[in-house]
C-alpha cells in the first residue's frame, strides 16, 4: 500500500536506507539533500519503505504545488528492485490532490507512458575502464584542448572551502543572474558539511579562476556546479577538472553524470568526452477542479 507522509512523519533512517539501496539511487533523493534544496518536502511510501517517492513542494497564494528544486535533475520512484510501469503509475495516482500543480522529473530508470509526459536528455560516462580507454572516447577537439592545458602545469586543489567557492561563484562574470532562491540553495548545499559534497578548484596567483562542486555517492558521481572565468575557459581548465575526476575514479563501478544538458553548447561539451545519452521523463499535471 502506498501512503503519504509529511517530512516530520518519516522514519528518516528507513527512508535514506531505501534511497541508498535503490538500483536507481540518486543523490538528489536523500533527506539531507532535499532538506538543503527544497522549500518543503514530503514523500509517498510503499509499505514499510520498500519504495519511496519524494515530493518537494512549495506554496504560493495559498496554492500548494510540487516542483523540481534547483539542482535536482532526477527524482521519482526509488526501489531496491526494478520499478515497473504499473508501480510508477500507482505512485503518480497516489499524489495528494491538495497539490494543485505537479511537475516531477523522474529518474531515467522510471519507464512509463503518461499523457502529460515529455522527455529530456542527460549524458553519462561509465568509469569502469582504465583512463587510457576512456580517453580514446574523447573527440579530437577535447584531446587537443587537454594536451594544451596539461602544458600549463595547473594544479587542481581538492580542498576548496565552501566560503571561497561561493565568493568566487557569485562574483565571476556569467551570462545569467541567479535568483535569491538559487543562491540560498547553493549556500545550503555548500554549508551542509556532508562528505559527499566535494569542492575542487584551480588557482592563478593564489586566486580561484575555475571551480567545481561535484557529488559522490555509491555508484554515481554528479557534475553539479562548474564555474570558470573567461580566461580559465580559454585555457581549457574545465576540461582539466573533468579529466582529473575521471583519472581519480577510473576502473571503478561508477558513472559520471554530467546533469544534462538541453542547451546545445553545453551538450556538445559533454558529448566530447565520449558520453552515453540517457533519457528521463518529466510529468506535468494540474488538479484545479
Amino acid at each position: 500500500m502506498i501512503h503519504y507522509l509529511k517530512r516530520n512523519q518519516l522514519d528518516i533512517q528507513k527512508y535514506d536506507a531505501c534511497v541508498q539501496s535503490a538500483i536507481n539511487s540518486r543523490i538528489y533523493a536523500y533527506s539531507w539533500y532535499l532538506d538543503s534544496v527544497a522549500d518543503n518536502w514530503d514523500a509517498l511510501i510503499l509499505n514499510d519503505y520498500e519504495a519511496v517517492m519524494p515530493l518537494p513542494w512549495r506554496q504560493k497564494y495559498f496554492i500548494k504545488y510540487i516542483y523540481p528544486p534547483a539542482w535536482t535533475q532526477q527524482l521519482g520512484v526509488f526501489s531496491a528492485i526494478k520499478t515497473s510501469e504499473d508501480l510508477v503509475l500507482k505512485f503518480i495516482k497516489a499524489i495528494p490532490r491538495k497539490f494543485k500543480k505537479v511537475t516531477i522529473q523522474f529518474n531515467s530508470e522510471n519507464k512509463f507512458q503518461h499523457k502529460n509526459l515529455t522527455e529530456r536528455v542527460n549524458y553519462i560516462l561509465s568509469l569502469n575502464k582504465p583512463y587510457e580507454e576512456i580517453y580514446k572516447g574523447f573527440n579530437k577537439n577535447r584531446k587537443r584542448v587537454l594536451k594544451k592545458t596539461l602544458k600549463l602545469n595547473s594544479i587542481v586543489d581538492e580542498e576548496i572551502s565552501s566560503e571561497e567557492f561561493l565568493d568566487f561563484y557569485l562574483n565571476t562574470q556569467k551570462n545569467y543572474q541567479l535568483g535569491q532562491d538559487q543562491i540560498t540553495i547553493i549556500k545550503n548545499l555548500l554549508n551542509s558539511n556532508n562528505e559527499r559534497v566535494c569542492i575542487w578548484g584551480i588557482r592563478e596567483s593564489k586566486k580561484l579562476i575555475a571551480g567545481l562542486v561535484w557529488l559522490k555517492e555509491i555508484n554515481r558521481i554528479t557534475y553539479l556546479l562548474p564555474i570558470a572565468t573567461i580566461k580559465a575557459k580559454e585555457k581549457g581548465l574545465p576540461t582539466l577538472l573533468i579529466s582529473t575526476l575521471i583519472g581519480q575514479y577510473q576502473n571503478k563501478d561508477l558513472v559520471l553524470d554530467f546533469e544534462g544538458s538541453m542547451i546545445e553548447g553545453v551538450a556538445e561539451f559533454y558529448k566530447s568526452f565520449g558520453r552515453t545519452k540517457e533519457k528521463y521523463i518529466v510529468v506535468k499535471m494540474s488538479f484545479f477542479y
